[in-house]
This record gives structure tokens, sequence and C-alpha cells, in this order.
């Protein structure tokens, strides 16, 4: 049976959309494989690592009727990078093994029985539905997914928290030593909602997210293309760009991020996003490997800059900055500045101070729902 007659990179994007949370090791070897299901000319192809679940269809072609199997991802994508992208391939299923052809290459690789994936229990007490551009996600997931913790004891750390209440999505990262935040605008009102996203999900939707205009409506104009959000108690569902993601949660309870970021500090720098970006990576090079501390000195006129090394070497940066307050002199983990002036786009950021021994508070004039706070450090 020809299963599928089709060309090169239409084949080969439906696979790589569905493959990014397939390990090539697994304790279970049928989960480096894609489950295939064949429906006439529509092939679904699913991907699962028993906590995430990826799904897509696509018409590809082929001999009418039905099939269903697994067989290697990582190998078929591998294979298919190889061939020309114009060249027409197919996928022919003879007993337990499938052929993929192209021009004068031939491949035969072997399946495993569809009936022994083990496909994701859907919830079924999934809330209301709720829906936002994908590049907007896209933008909320950028400015905040660097402060998530990696391998924190304290699991729930180890994610992302979405809170959608009233009108507001909030998405909130930290590792302990700093916090981002990031808000946007929801078209419906709905009841609160609140989930905490393993790593392992935010990192596979920041691949597969769009951030430009990718669908069109009915009339032929283009529009956002959108993300479709449900969460139930143990698990989240994404519908977007013809694709369906689940997600078990991370359980337990997240801290209370409004206790965190700072209110009411009266020392505050507007200064250009870039320009202080590029005067930390150069401190950043006179920092040691395991302290990696940069000393602001904010005085009247002038934010100053410094950092040295076990070796003695230092490094000194000035911006002129439109500031009148007390001076102030604070440390912190260079990295941790740099991590947020790298995922902002907007060309100017305000710092806000109240002394040399509190958390300082990163915004942007331009956007309102974007937080930022570090923790100060000793040096």
């Amino acid at each position: 049976m020809i299963v599928l007659k089709a060309p090169q990179e239409k084949l080969l994007a439906a696979l790589q959309a569905v493959a990014g949370i397939v390990e090539r090791r697994h304790t279970l070897p049928i989960l480096a494989n894609v489950l295939l299901r064949k429906n006439g000319e529509t092939i679904e192809f699913t991907t699962s690592d028993l906590e995430i679940q990826v799904r897509t269809s696509s018409g590809l072609g082929g001999d009418a009727g039905s099939l269903s199997t697994t067989v290697g991802a990582r190998k078929l994508i591998d294979i298919l990078r190889t061939l020309p992208s114009d060249q027409v391939v197919s996928l022919t299923a003879a007993g337990s093994k499938l052929t993929l052809q192209g021009g004068k290459s031939r491949f035969t690789l072997q399946t495993l029985p569809a009936e022994d994936f083990p496909l994701v229990n859907e919830a079924v007490d999934f809330g209301p539905a709720f829906s936002v551009p994908q590049k907007t996600l896209k933008a909320l997931i950028d400015q905040v997914h660097f402060a998530m913790a990696v391998h924190d004891i304290r699991y729930y750390l180890n994610g992302i928290l979405f809170v959608a209440e009233g009108k507001t999505l909030t998405l909130v990262a930290t590792d302990g030593s700093r916090l981002a935040l990031a808000q946007a605008q929801l078209e419906t009102d709905i009841p609160k909602q609140e989930v905490i996203l393993p790593r392992k999900t935010v990192l596979e939707l920041m691949r597969l997210l769009k951030d430009g205009k990718e669908s069109k409506d009915v009339e032929g104009n283009t529009a956002d293309a959108m993300i479709e959000m449900r969460f139930a108690g143990n698990q989240a569902k994404f519908s977007f760009s013809g694709m369906e993601f689940v997600t078990k949660l991370v359980e337990g309870k997240y801290p209370d991020y409004n206790r965190v970021i700072p209110k009411n500090h009266k020392n505050i720098i507007t200064l250009g996003r870039a320009t202080l970006l590029a005067s930390l990576q150069r401190a950043a090079i006179l920092t040691s490997e395991k302290f990696k501390g940069v000393r602001l000195n904010i005085e009247p006129g002038a934010l100053k800059i410094a950092s040295s090394n076990a070796e003695q070497e230092e490094a000194k940066e000035e911006i002129e900055i439109d500031y009148e307050g007390p001076a102030i002199e604070v440390g912190f983990n260079v990295t941790y500045l740099m991590d947020a002036l790298a995922n902002i786009s907007h060309e100017m950021v305000r710092l806000e101070m109240h002394d040399g021994s509190s958390a300082a508070l990163i915004t942007v004039p331009e956007q309102e729902g974007f937080k930022y706070v570090v923790m100060p450090m000793r040096i």
C-alpha cells in the first residue's frame, strides 16, 4: 500500500512540527517513533513522551484506505533532510516495514504496532477556551522564559505560571533570584484559571509558535494566526496552525509573585536598552567564571559599571543619564541583567531602585505589562 506520495518538504514540515519532543533514547523504544494514522489522503502524525503529546495532520496523497503504524521519527527526518526539497517521495507499507523512496534512493524501515503507542488520556474537566494571537503568546514567553529555574528542588519553579483572569493573561517565571512578569489583554472575560506549564512544554511552544501574520479569513484578508488555550486540573491543551498540543502540568503552589514586585521606588532612571546591554556585555568579559558580579554606581548624571576578576583585571564603563537622586551603589549578577535586556524588544528601559540592598525593578515605558525583578548580590 502506498501510504503517501508528496514533495519532500511537505512531509518533512509535518514531521518536524511534531518531532521536537521525541527523545532519541528512551526507556520505551516506541516513544522514539511517530504514530501515523492514514485515512484516505490525510495522514495524522502524533508523538508523545508520556508528559506531552503533539498532533498534526496533512493531505499527502497515496492510496485510498486506512492504515495505522509507528516508525522511527528521527530516522525518517534525517533521511528526508538529505533528499532534495522539491523531490517527490513515497512511503509504502508492506508487512512490518515501511519503504521510503525518493528518486533512486530507497530506505526500508522497521515499524512497531500502532496499538502499542501510549497516547495521553485527555482530561474531561477543561475550563473555558480562550484565544490570543500566536505572536502575542510567543512575545510573552520570550519576555519571561529565561527566568525559569532549571532542575530546582522547588519543582514548581521549573516552568512558567499562566494566569488567565478577567481580560488579562499573565505569565510569570522565577528561579528565586529574579522574577519576570509579562501581560497581554484577552478579548473575552474569563473566570480565573491558574496553571504551571513545565519547562520542556514552554521551550517546545517557543519553537512551534509563529510570530508573524499567518492565516487568512474567509474573504482572503490576512489575519493574525491565533492559538486557543484550555486548562484543566492537571492538563493544558493548545490548538494552533492545524496542531493540537496536550501537556501535563506541574503540580504545586506557585509563590505569590505580587509580593515580590517592588512598589513605589523613588529613584528612577530611563535609558537606552541597547546602550546598557552593550556596556554590561563588555563588563561581563572580565567577571570571574563562577562569580558573575558587576557593580553599578548610580550618581547624578552618570551610571558607572565596574567588574573585576581573580587575576586583578577590571573593566569600567560609564553611561550618561538624566538622574538627580541620591548616589546608590549596588551589585548584581550581570547574566541576570543581560538576560532581561536581550529579551526586550523596546528601545528604552526604566531602572527603578530604592537603595543598594533592595531588589531592582526593570520596566519598559512603552509596555505597561512587563516587570522584571532582580535581587542584588554582595560584591
